[in-house]
């Protein structure tokens, strides 16, 4: 069997190889103590990239089982190898497709949005209707690098101010949801943790 260490340092070793962006240590860590606490037991994850942050999620809790999204080929196949490689694939499932193009007929007691940044809202108001009620969704880089704190005229690129911009709006759209409550967190690349307010139910 692989080394559970070695094997997480091989996985982080590829994505800075090859430039494949993976939580932050801190982030990582504040995501895995949360679901070990809030003994969360299926987790969906939009956005696989090569695995990383769905293994490290499966080894914080035996009981845990992850269903993660990624559209990428050649990140989809190498989470795969990864997966497998770490003897996870009974209890990590990879789905290779455009996560809009997805449905569920299950519910989920955390949703992870890892994905396109400019996506965010969409991908809140398409997937917490699969969150069940006592449900969390967390987002990672909501602070991306530090540049949403930047305004927006000192930001050089136009793509990557329209970026920022709508990674603000989704903060504000956060924050003004009436059956979410979030808090923010200066972890990692910042991270939002959004839980649904009791008695509120999302319409379909």
């Amino acid at each position: 069997m692989t080394d559970i260490y070695e094997g997480i340092r091989e996985i982080k070793k590829y994505a800075l190889d090859h430039q494949v962006p993976i939580m932050q240590d801190e982030g990582i860590d504040f995501l895995t103590d949360y679901i070990a606490k809030n003994q969360v037991k299926k987790v969906l994850e939009i956005g696989t990239a090569i695995g990383y942050s769905a293994i490290m999620m499966a080894l914080s809790n035996p009981q845990l089982t992850v269903v993660s999204i990624e559209r990428d080929r050649d990140r989809y196949l190498e989470a795969v190898k990864n997966v497998k490689e770490m003897h996870l694939d009974q209890r990590i499932t990879l789905l290779y497709k455009d996560a809009f193009d997805v449905s569920f007929q299950e519910k989920f007691d955390l949703i992870f949005i890892d994905a396109a940044k400019g996506q965010n809202i969409k991908f809140f108001e398409k997937f917490s209707y699969y969150l069940a009620d006592s449900g969390t969704i967390i987002t990672d880089n909501i602070y991306f690098h530090g540049l949403v704190d930047t305004p927006l005229e000192e930001i050089e690129s136009r793509s990557l101010r329209s970026l920022v911009r709508k990674i603000k709006n989704y903060i504000c759209f956060l924050n003004d949801h009436p059956a979410f409550q979030t808090t923010f967190y200066r972890i990692g690349d910042g991270i939002s943790v959004s839980v649904k307010k009791k008695g509120r139910k999302r319409k379909s």
